[in-house]
């Protein structure tokens, strides 16, 4: 190689070094690149700036930085109905064969069936009998370990991804954003404490100690000569609307400075946590966009927003327009064609 190709390599070699400098400046420059420029963002970036600088009139210290997000909606979608139903229904075909009285039985028989809104005309009586037969009477490890064998196989019914893609992306960012800054990030979320806590880690990054969810009672007891922690056809807390401050007071014992939701059962957890002393910050996220997502609010089968998107602008808190605050809704890009409901 002559000199003059060399110093020619040197000087592109140099250029690219320089363009990579460049673009990870940009990328530590903006902290939320899903999302569009605009007030929300600001709103969110000023938030962790005030709370987190040194020096700053309404600095937090790090052990008071609690954030608390909702998961079904908020962190990852809820339509056509919640993921964990859809779990339990895919369970009832699956434990059919070891029950025939299941086919003269709702709401059993219309699942067997195949008519799911049938079987859910039963309101929560019909729901308790579906996760008594698919949740309870086993440990919490074979618990979770059918869990996690149904989300490796499980496929959603309009995108056919896996249920831990239908993730949002500008929230994995706010989630990682947060953390950087000194915050601890929490699920609390009216889905089973023990189904979040079979994916929370991996696909959130949040420990099974910082989940916080419905829970069904449990015993202790020794099978097979081994200690094992049992889950009972009994409730122990419904952690939502009024039950997500009681869980939070219960599990993690501070009250938050940050919370995210995306319904009305999601008010509670909004109205405690900013009615606390120092900087508060509440986020809700609105489905806006029936094209790359869903488009709904009130009514709806899932993700009811009517009374805290009302009560948002008196209150302060900041509302996400899907439609115009994200540059992209999941990791893998958008999902185009989604009907509004």
């Amino acid at each position: 190689m002559t000199l003059a190709n060399r110093l020619l390599s040197l000087l592109k070699l140099g250029v690219m070094l320089s363009l990579l400098g460049v673009t990870a400046a940009a990328q530590a420059a903006d902290p939320l690149p899903s999302w569009n420029d605009g007030k929300t963002k600001q709103s969110i970036i000023s938030f962790v700036d005030k709370t987190t600088r040194e020096g700053s009139p309404e600095f937090v210290p790090s052990e008071q930085r609690i954030a608390t997000f909702d998961n079904d909606g908020t962190l990852w979608a809820e339509q056509p109905i919640y993921f964990q139903l859809l779990y339990a229904i895919d369970k009832v075909k699956e434990m059919a064969p070891q029950h025939p009285e299941w086919k003269q039985k709702e709401p059993f028989a219309s699942i067997i069936r195949g008519d799911t809104k049938k079987a859910l005309e039963g309101g929560k009586p019909a729901l308790m009998q579906l996760l008594a037969a698919t949740h309870t009477g086993m440990t919490g490890e074979e618990f979770q370990q059918s869990v996690k064998k149904w989300l490796a196989k499980a496929r959603h019914p309009e995108t056919n991804k896996s249920y831990t893609e239908m993730v949002y992306q500008p929230m994995l960012e706010l989630l990682s954003y947060l953390r950087a800054n000194g915050f601890k990030t929490f699920i609390v979320s009216g889905g089973g404490i023990d189904f979040l806590r079979a994916f929370a880690g991996k696909t959130y990054g949040i420990p099974p100690e910082q989940v916080v969810g419905s829970s069904l009672k449990a015993k202790y007891e020794m099978r097979d000569g081994k200690p094992v922690i049992v889950k009972l056809p009994e409730v122990n807390l419904i952690d939502d609307k009024a039950g997500k401050p009681v869980g939070i007071y219960q599990h993690i014992g501070r009250r938050p400075i940050f919370a995210a939701g995306n319904s009305d059962g999601d008010f509670e957890m909004l109205q405690w946590t900013t009615a606390g002393d120092g900087p508060r910050f509440g986020l809700l996220v609105h489905h806006t966009d029936g094209n790359r997502e869903w488009a709904y609010d009130h009514p709806s089968h899932v993700g009811q927003l009517d009374k805290a998107l009302k009560t948002a602008p008196k209150e302060g808190w900041t509302v996400v327009d899907m439609k115009n605050d994200w540059k992209v809704i999941f990791p893998w890009g958008n999902r185009q064609g989604a009907s509004g409901r």
